[in-house]
Parts: C-alpha cells; sequence; structure tokens
C-alpha cells in the first residue's frame, strides 16, 4: 500500500528528530565522562600554578588561599618536602613524617610539568584524580579530586540527557505532525484540483496564498486550467458545428433522394396519360369527334398539372438556393389582399364561398410585393381546396407590435397532429385522397415556409373551432 506524502514527510521528519537525540545521547553515554576528566585536568593545572605562583614555601602565608581554592574546585591539597615529609594537607594537619600513602596508582599522563595519575585509595576504596607537580621552592604540590564525583556529574547529565531526549522526540513527533499537515495540505489540495482538470471540470481554481513555488504552481494550474477549458470549449463548439452540418448534410441527402422520388412519381402519372393517349390518337383508336376532345382535353390539363409542377419546383429550387434575394418595397397589404380576392371571384361564386374579411390594420408591409402575394394564393388554394360545406372563408389582418400578422381561415374537419409539422415539407400530403382532384403536389406550403424563412419571419397552423387557421407575419412600416 502506497503511503501518502504526508505520511513519508511525518515518518522522515520522526525520524531525523529521533537519530539525532539517540546519536546525540550515545555521544554524551560515551565522551562525557572523559570530557569532564580533561575539564578537571585543566582545573586542576591552573589551580597548581596559582598556588606556585603565591607560595614560597611558608604554608601559613597561604594557608587561607589554600581554603578558598580547596572549596573552590572541590579538591584535596597535599604539599610534600623534597624528603617527603607533609607540610600542608586539606585536612589542615601538619606532619613531620614522611609522606607513606595507603593508595597505589596508575600513570594516566604526564607532560613537561604535570604528572596525572588515577589513584585508589585502599582505605575509602575511592579513585581519584590525582595531580603531582613540584613547586619553585621544590616540594611537591598533589592535587586530588574523587572520580565518583566525576562519574556522577556524568550520570546525570545522561539521565538529564535521555529526558530532554524524549521530550525533544515528543515535541519533534507533534511539530512533524502540524509541519507535515501544514506543508501537504496545499499539495493535497492542487491534487484535488489537478484530478478535477483531468475529469473535465473546470470550474474550481487553486487558492494558495502563498508566495513560494506552491503559489507559483497553483498559478500555473490555473493557467493551464483556463486555456484548457476554452481550448476544449472550442473544440465542443467546433465538434457542435460539425456535427449539425453533418446531420444537415444527411437530412439535404435524404430529402434528396426524398425530392427525386416524390417528383419521379407525381410525373409518373402525367406521363402516362399523355403517352397512353397520345398513342391512342396516333393509332386512331377514337370513334367519334366526341372521344378525339376527350383526349386532347386530357392531355392538355395532365400537361398544365405538369406544368404546375415544374413552376413551383423551379420557385422553390430558387427560393431555397440562398441566390435568391428579396425585392423588398413598402406596399398596402390590404390593397395586396383585395387585389388577390378580385382574381378569385368567379371561384368564390362558382363554389358560393362565403368570404368574409376582417381588417384590422390597414397600413403598409415592408416585404417582397410578389411572394407575399404567392403566400396569400397558396393560403387561399388550400382553403378552397379543404373547406366544408359551410363554405367559410375568412381572411384576418392584425397588429401585433412590430409585426402584421395576416391570417386565412377555413371551415372544415382539423389537421391531424401527426400532420401538422409535416405538411411544410415538399409533397407531404396529408390528405392523399384528394390530391389528384384538386391537381395538388404538396409543394404550395413548403414555398410558403422557403419565402418566409427568407423573410425571417414566422408562419403556421392552428386547430381551432369549426376549422383550420393558416398564418404569416410580414415586418410594419413604422
Amino acid at each position: 500500500m502506497k503511503k501518502s506524502i504526508r505520511t513519508r514527510l511525518f515518518i522522515g521528519i520522526t525520524s531525523i528528530v529521533v537519530i539525532f537525540v539517540v546519536l546525540l545521547w550515545g555521544l554524551n553515554s560515551t565522551l562525557l565522562e572523559k570530557y569532564y576528566i580533561n575539564q578537571k585536568k585543566n582545573i586542576l593545572m591552573n589551580a597548581s600554578e596559582e598556588i606556585d605562583s603565591i607560595y614560597t614555601g611558608n604554608i601559613d602565608d597561604i594557608y587561607i588561599d589554600l581554603e578558598i581554592i580547596r572549596n573552590t574546585i572541590g579538591a584535596s591539597i597535599m604539599i610534600i618536602s623534597p624528603n617527603r615529609h607533609v607540610k600542608y594537607t586539606s585536612a589542615g594537619m601538619y606532619a613531620k613524617r614522611a609522606f607513606n600513602p595507603m593508595y597505589s596508582n596508575r600513570m594516566m599522563n604526564i607532560n613537561n610539568k604535570y604528572v596525572f595519575a588515577l589513584e585508589s585509595d585502599k582505605k575509602l576504596n575511592i579513585d581519584f584524580l590525582a595531580l603531582r607537580t613540584i613547586l619553585k621552592n621544590k616540594d611537591i604540590l598533589i592535587l586530588k579530586i574523587p572520580m565518583p564525583a566525576i562519574s556522577e556529574s556524568a550520570s546525570i547529565a545522561n539521565k538529564f540527557m535521555i529526558f530532554t531526549g524524549l521530550l525533544a522526540i515528543i515535541i519533534g513527533i507533534i511539530w512533524a505532525l502540524i509541519f507535515s499537515k501544514k506543508f501537504t495540505n496545499p499539495v493535497l489540495y492542487i491534487n484535488d484540483i489537478t484530478k478535477n482538470i483531468a475529469n473535465l471540470n473546470f470550474s474550481e481554481k487553486c487558492v494558495v496564498d502563498t508566495d513560494d513555488e506552491l503559489g507559483q504552481l497553483a498559478n500555473n494550474i490555473n493557467y493551464l486550467s483556463g486555456e484548457l477549458d476554452k481550448a476544449i470549449s472550442n473544440l465542443y463548439q467546433e465538434n457542435q458545428k460539425l456535427e449539425e452540418d453533418i446531420e444537415r448534410k444527411r437530412k439535404v441527402d435524404n430529402m434528396r433522394k426524398e425530392f427525386i422520388s416524390s417528383v419521379s412519381h407525381e410525373l409518373k402519372t402525367p406521363i402516362s396519360l399523355i403517352q397512353g393517349y397520345s398513342e391512342g390518337l396516333k393509332e386512331n383508336v377514337i370513334e367519334s369527334e366526341e372521344d378525339k376532345e376527350f383526349y386532347c382535353d386530357v392531355i392538355i390539363d395532365e400537361a398544365k398539372k405538369m406544368d404546375v409542377l415544374v413552376k413551383d419546383l423551379l420557385n422553390l429550387s430558387q427560393i431555397e438556393s440562398g441566390y435568391f434575394k428579396l425585392e423588398k418595397t413598402k406596399f398596402n397589404i390590404c390593397d395586396l389582399i383585395d387585389q388577390t380576392i378580385t382574381k378569385y371571384k368567379n371561384i368564390f361564386d362558382k363554389k358560393n364561398v362565403d368570404l368574409r374579411l376582417d381588417k384590422n390594420y390597414i397600413g403598409n408591409v415592408f416585404a417582397d410585393n410578389i411572394r407575399i402575394e404567392q403566400i396569400l394564393v397558396n393560403f387561399i388554394n388550400n382553403a378552397i381546396d379543404h373547406v366544408d360545406d359551410n363554405n367559410i372563408i375568412k381572411i384576418i389582418v392584425n397588429e401585433d407590435n412590430k409585426k402584421i400578422r395576416v391570417s386565412v381561415f377555413n371551415s372544415g374537419k382539423h389537421i391531424l397532429n401527426e400532420d401538422i409539422d409535416n405538411i411544410w415539407t415538399s409533397f407531404y400530403k396529408a390528405d392523399k385522397a384528394r390530391t389528384r382532384e384538386y391537381g395538388g403536389y404538396g409543394l404550395g406550403l413548403s414555398i410558403v415556409r422557403a419565402i418566409q424563412e427568407l423573410h425571417k419571419n414566422e408562419y403556421g397552423v392552428s386547430n381551432v373551432e369549426n376549422g383550420v387557421i393558416f398564418w404569416f407575419d410580414a415586418d410594419k412600416c413604422l
């Protein structure tokens, strides 16, 4: 199992503290006593020099000084004459007898002037660090410091070192925990941010309020996140456009296939009729003048239907090609409606159509006059073809903010819901049974759609009470 950077940093700092404390304790245990002995040697040498500088051979002259030195350095002092008689001891006794100590000695160190020895007092069973030197008057000076004092000082120091070491380890562990947490928190925070970036989530930003490398890293990550967000957003938008283009091309291909199929189907019937009746005329199968006129009427009628189809196809192709330009002018919409209705007067009279006009706006619009008339013609033809026995057709003009809405209503049955969105598609016929009867090919409403999209205005159809209403908008002249 991988250890986190916080755990490794904590273990590393704690290990350094523990190793340092253990090493310091080991050095203290092995070298401290030797260090104390060397220090005591220096103290004894300094004391002997001080005594030599004030001693002239008469103990009484320096007695007080000797007592001060003895109490200051914690050592015993002995001065012996060359014939080995004790002239002074720290016990304050003067002796005329020969010096006969009850101890053995081991030579430790000798230099030009001082001799150090580790002496064992057999009676007291105590080791002493002893210094021997010859004074200027040839007397022998002996200074002794008991070794137990040195060992005890070293032992106390070692025990204190253990206590302080444990305390240092505890403090070091706490400090390592706090430091590792404080140090790694920004790193872990940055790591979480980078995980979000890896998951394409660029909403969060690194907030590290330091001027060190971590702060620079956070700023660089924020910059990288922003650049990646821009790049991916641009890539997403381009991908969306590409998908839309592909979908548009797919739809165009499907529409092209459907268009060719529909045109082929629509031309098949009139061409077959024209071909059949033409062959009949050629073969003289007719028996009377009436039959001849009938054959000719059928050929002329089907040719007219083909002419209408071709013209509608050309109109739709021109409008949808993108190269057709509208010729917008200012004209009165009600005058255009009146002119269009006049052209249908005979048809209205023949079918007993109850034509009603509701003009709530009589002003001007800004649009292509010819194309708007084309929309009106298609809507009126559609209303005539589908009006029921009530024979009601109503044309309504309403004003709506900056737009004018022209609606054409016919009484009759409603359009099925599944047909409402499709009737604007080329060659789509909601009432296929009546197509041949009225000569329609399903292109009229497609032309309306194309013209309105070119004008960038709305259009639509709705089922209303007792009938259907088709409508389109035009820009009002302000």
